[in-house]
């Protein structure tokens, strides 16, 4: 039996989830609008494992979303997941963070996560209704002929946060739109198994968040 403790902050959802074998065991989180996850993270990862009934010392890996988001974020949940795979010695691996958003949904046609980043930017990829990803993750400005051509082609569902600001501006047919999703730790169970299972692990002395961008304040 292999437990691996996710833990997703790249946006404002703080979000811890337990898997076992692939499976949600338990989850914990709140998407509060203030970043609290200084303040959240370590006591959510204690009341949920306490709930599920399971220690520290049962833990296989960690699991943390890798980004690209929140730069506060990422650096807090990276820092959590890094000191607790040094102290348990244990592995770590590294989710992006557009698969933990894309894979909570299935739909017709493509699925484009995107998050919030500046002004009309956003982070965003395109995947297939597999979730298997056809454009790697980019930071993006978006414009009213933004995804045209695939559009034309058919379907494609824009989902998370960074979807509000492509809803504003796009008018084609074929935009389905999901703006109240934001990632979470409970999408990142499958892949963190098939990754543990594979033995994709990170150097956990060297890993650092994927930003996309440089940080600036503000």
């Amino acid at each position: 039996m292999t437990r691996i403790l996710c833990l997703e902050t790249a946006s404002t959802n703080c979000s811890v989830a337990l898997s076992v074998d692939g499976s949600v065991a338990a989850f914990k989180e709140d998407n509060g609008r203030n970043y609290s996850h200084s303040e959240s993270l370590h006591v959510f990862i204690e009341q949920m494992l306490d709930q599920a009934g399971v220690s520290l010392s049962e833990l296989g890996a960690i699991a943390v979303s890798k980004g690209p988001g929140s730069y506060t974020g990422l650096r807090i949940g990276v820092s959590a997941a890094k000191g607790l795979c040094f102290s348990l010695d244990i592995p770590l691996i590294a989710i992006p963070t557009l698969d933990n958003l894309a894979m909570q949904v299935d739909a017709e046609g493509l699925i484009v996560p995107m998050l919030d980043a500046r002004r009309m930017e956003v982070y965003t990829a395109v995947y297939d209704q597999d979730h298997q990803i056809l454009e790697p993750t980019r930071a993006q400005v978006l414009g009213g002929d933004s995804f045209s051509d695939q559009l034309e082609k058919g379907k494609m569902t824009f989902l998370g946060g960074g979807a509000v600001k492509f809803k504003e501006i796009c008018e084609h047919p074929n935009a389905v739109f999901n703006t109240e999703l934001q990632p979470s730790a409970r999408a990142m169970a499958s892949k963190a198994q098939k990754f543990f299972d594979s033995e994709r692990f990170e150097d956990v002395a060297y890993f650092e968040p994927y930003y996309l961008k440089d940080f600036m304040p503000g």
